[in-house]
């Protein structure tokens, strides 16, 4: 643990942004909470509140700013963006890319509001966690989440009502699965809902996590009206009515994933993916024998300022339930012994580059999920639903500072002149060096006080008592 006797220097550099989300009371326990994100190893209220040693204050006060101030979440992800607005290289750009994702927020226990027992992937169980949904925007220089937003489990007694006070049937004959199997029934509402959720009164019901990014993309164009970002997504995301959507209401490009059974119609007639790219990878082989021009084209993207070499197929084909599509399919082998992966656009002029290049930029949401629980994303302890989503708002408050500090040569200039080290590199290597700061302004701390005649235990007793809290 490093004790913290100053809010660090790159919270009080970007301070100003925030002065308008927050009363001054909330304004000081907002800086004390992303300092101890950024400095601290246990990002708990608990774990944040005792790295301060001088201006010691109760934990409830922290508490109570997670629990009860009344700052909006809205305000607070404005003045973020603002703030990253305000350094050339982590402003939004045109050829930047905007992907969406989801990641669990797993813990221990039911005793959280609004946790549900989910599926983990990763690990192939069943675990209790929250499921946040991300809108995360990426470019060469830079990346950071944009919008957020916890998914909430449908409360199944208020789906039935809602679905009846729409005037969608039940069937009769399903009501006794209430009493004798409740989760086939909530399976059974769900999926009815469903079928009918193109209707207003019913989308209101319940939102899935496919409307939570839905409704993250219509408030970002209509906020920024300048910016037709492209957007990419994973095989989860990849839905026909969703692509639709974005093709036909947001009228703005889109490079989805698809899976090795999803379907391609041809003239010989429809062929799984995965038959269809062992065909591609035969004829491939073939004419490249013949001397014949291959099926498979080497590529070169540029992303985050390396390249990056694709043996890629690209043309316009009819895929079953999108319609017609742009389908790229790439390996990253020259011999195509690799497993290929399947990507789709709206945009049917696109070349096998640009697609490739968008699509690379989903990972950085990916790196996100991981590097955010680095920074607490999910080491909460209250169980207040919205507590919960203020402590999210405020790990990606500290994600983009520390974004944002990469590229701002006034901070630069202040951080380096203290420790003499150039500063670059990851996430974890800024957080590791406001660490270093911390230390910095903790050795000056005991060295004015010994300068100024105190003794060593008088000095030392705000630092020692930090241990014992």
């Amino acid at each position: 643990m490093v004790p913290l006797v100053e809010i660090p220097e790159i919270v009080r550099h970007y301070e100003s942004f925030y002065v308008s989300v927050f009363s001054p009371e909330a304004l000081e326990q907002f800086k004390r909470y992303v300092s101890g994100l950024i400095v601290s190893e246990n990002k708990t209220v608990e774990g944040i509140n005792q790295i301060f040693v001088i201006d010691v204050r109760n934990q409830s006060s922290l508490n109570r700013f997670l629990t009860e101030s009344p700052f909006s979440l809205e305000a607070l992800n404005c003045a973020r963006l603002t703030m990253l607005e305000s350094q050339p290289a982590t402003q939004m750009k045109p050829k930047g890319v905007l992907s969406l994702d989801d990641t669990l927020l797993a813990h221990v226990g039911q005793d959280f509001e609004k946790i549900a027992y989910l599926y983990d992937s990763a690990n192939d169980r069943y675990v209790w966690a929250h499921n946040l949904v991300n809108l995360h925007y990426s470019d060469d220089l830079t990346d950071y989440p944009v919008k957020c937003k916890l998914w909430e489990p449908a409360e199944i007694d208020d789906l039935e009502e809602g679905l009846k006070a729409a005037g969608v049937p039940i069937r009769a004959d399903k009501y006794a699965l209430k009493d004798s199997d409740p989760k086939k029934w909530r399976i059974y509402l769900i999926r009815l809902w469903g079928r009918h959720q193109k209707r207003p009164e019913v989308q209101e019901i319940y939102q899935s996590k496919l409307l939570l990014a839905q409704n993250m993309l219509t408030e970002f164009f209509a906020e920024h009206k300048d910016l037709r970002l492209p957007v990419t997504f994973d095989n989860w995301y990849t839905k026909p009515r969703f692509c639709r959507f974005l093709d036909e209401t947001l009228r703005v490009p889109y490079v989805g994933t698809l899976a090795e059974d999803d379907r391609v119609l041809l003239a010989s007639g429809e062929k799984r993916l995965d038959e269809f790219a062992l065909h591609l990878k035969q004829e491939h082989q073939e004419t490249l024998e013949k001397g014949g021009e291959p099926v498979f084209r080497k590529i070169t993207i540029r992303y985050k300022g390396e390249k990056e070499t694709y043996y890629s197929y690209c043309q316009s084909h009819r895929i079953k339930k999108f319609g017609k599509q742009r389908l790229v399919i790439n390996h990253r082998q020259a011999d195509l012994s690799d497993a290929p992966m399947f990507f789709i656009s709206n945009k049917l002029n696109w070349q096998a580059t640009g697609i490739t290049r968008i699509r690379r930029h989903r990972w950085p949401v990916e790196v996100y999920h991981e590097e955010g629980k680095d920074e607490g994303l999910d080491q909460y302890q209250v169980r207040d639903f919205q507590a919960i989503s203020k402590h999210i708002a405020l790990v990606a408050v500290t994600y983009s500072l520390l974004r944002a500090a990469q590229h701002d040569k006034a901070l630069l200039n202040k951080l380096q002149r203290n420790i003499g080290k150039t500063l670059d590199g990851s996430l974890g290597y800024w957080r590791r060096n406001t660490q270093a700061q911390a230390l910095w302004a903790l050795a000056t701390f005991i060295s004015t006080g010994l300068s100024q005649g105190e003794p060593l235990s008088k000095v030392m007793a705000p630092l020692l008592s930090a241990f014992f809290h």
